[in-house]
């Protein structure tokens, strides 16, 4: 392969290019990138960023000298419009075309948006842009700030406002935030941790509409209650940016459809992060952009599947001064086990277990037992099926 491209400048874009080089790509490589800024880490936008305890250089994923050692083409603020697979170039929207032996898909995925029109004070917090918005709201003195949606950026959010001195409400429409993942005891627990931080957390109900004339005033919900405004934070999502792939053969279904090895249905396309949908399943999880690329490029440049991605699913959020990670994967009918700790005195460890084998991993505030306990679950999952393994 004489030219890479690798679309996305994202932190799965980064680590794509240092695995191109780091496994002896030596040709043209030009990395396409929608936002004018280099690529920068994103889980603090929503804690250190937001409250002001870090700036703009703490979040740089890389400096002047790895940026010369990798040799990139970078094409920052500029999106691509389209992939031409039979002619294996990249179309940007400024008119410009990338002839690529090899293409590396890292587009990530974008903030969804509340339907309506666009009120000020309305933010989503997804990129640099973003945070730098609603930073500025913020500084503004004490708001009434109220948070649509109890996920992790939401609740990251919600909690980075009540350290700024805001008044903060967290609308979650399911029973309880995070009940997917963690199951009903713990998302109970881990719910509970806004009403210890200061903020006020209504569950079981939707957004009907946003109110106000060119700015946001109020937040009615969809069981008629009207929440006075100031500063609306939107937290329901993402969604892959796969549009410019539009009338390209590759397959899109929630995400760039690829094999367990993070190929498409071209062998000179791949694709990794959070637009990626890697043996059916895509996750938004930092660990996925750095752990998917090293995969991919080795399958990239070999043109074919020769190595499969394990992935042990793990995720962490800071909130209200806490610390909670997870890994693995639970499901319904796991039954849980306290490890150490108690969920009524702060921190604790528990796994989730079937059939005498543990499945997953949540603690809260309990970071070194939490990294053993992942590291054992890594190498069971590591291990051939059929092969005994415990925790």
């Amino acid at each position: 392969m004489r030219t890479i491209t690798v679309v996305g400048a994202s932190l799965a874009g980064l680590y794509a290019a240092r695995e191109l080089r780091a496994q002896g790509f030596d040709g043209r490589l030009v990395i396409v990138g929608d936002e004018p800024h280099q690529p920068y880490d994103r889980p603090p936008l929503s804690k250190d960023f937001l409250t002001g305890r870090s700036g703009e250089a703490q979040l740089a994923l890389t400096d002047g000298q790895e940026t010369a050692e990798l040799a990139a083409e970078w094409l920052l603020g500029t999106r691509a419009r389209g992939l031409d697979p039979r002619g294996r170039t990249v179309l940007l929207d400024d008119g410009r075309t990338v002839p690529s032996d090899g293409v590396v898909i890292a587009t990530g995925a974008s903030a969804r948006r509340l339907p309506g029109p666009g009120l000020a004070g309305v933010h989503t917090l997804r990129t640099l842009d973003d945070a730098r918005a609603l930073r500025a709201d913020l500084a503004a003195g004490p708001q009434r700030v109220v948070v649509i949606g109890g996920g992790f950026i939401g609740a990251e959010t919600a909690s980075s406002c009540v350290a700024l001195g805001h008044d903060v409400t967290v609308v979650e429409a399911a029973p309880l935030p995070l009940l997917p993942q963690l199951g009903p005891e713990l998302a109970a627990v881990c719910a509970g941790l806004h009403a210890r931080g200061g903020a006020t957390l209504l569950t079981g109900t939707g957004v009907a509409a946003l109110r106000g004339d060119t700015a946001v005033r109020a937040v009615e919900l969809s069981d008629g209650r009207l929440l006075p405004a100031d500063v609306v934070v939107v937290g329901i999502g993402a969604t892959p940016n796969t549009g410019w792939l539009a009338g390209s053969t590759l397959a899109l279904d929630d995400g760039v459809l690829c094999d367990d090895g993070c190929v498409t249905g071209l062998p000179h396309v791949v694709a990794v992060g959070d637009v990626a949908r890697v043996g059916g399943k895509r996750a938004e999880h930092w660990t996925s952009a750095t752990e998917q690329p090293r995969v991919a490029v080795r399958n990239l440049l070999a043109a074919s599947t020769v190595e499969t991605v394990r992935p042990l699913p793990y995720f962490w959020s800071d909130q209200y001064g806490s610390r909670i990670q997870f890994a693995g994967l639970r499901r319904a009918d796991d039954t849980v086990r306290l490890v150490e700790g108690s969920p009524d005195e702060g921190g604790f460890l528990v796994a989730y277990e079937r059939e005498g084998r543990t499945t997953a991993v949540l603690a809260v505030d309990r970071p070194r037992p939490f990294m053993r306990m992942r590291r054992a679950l890594a190498a069971a999952a590591a291990e051939p099926a059929g092969v005994p393994a415990g925790v």
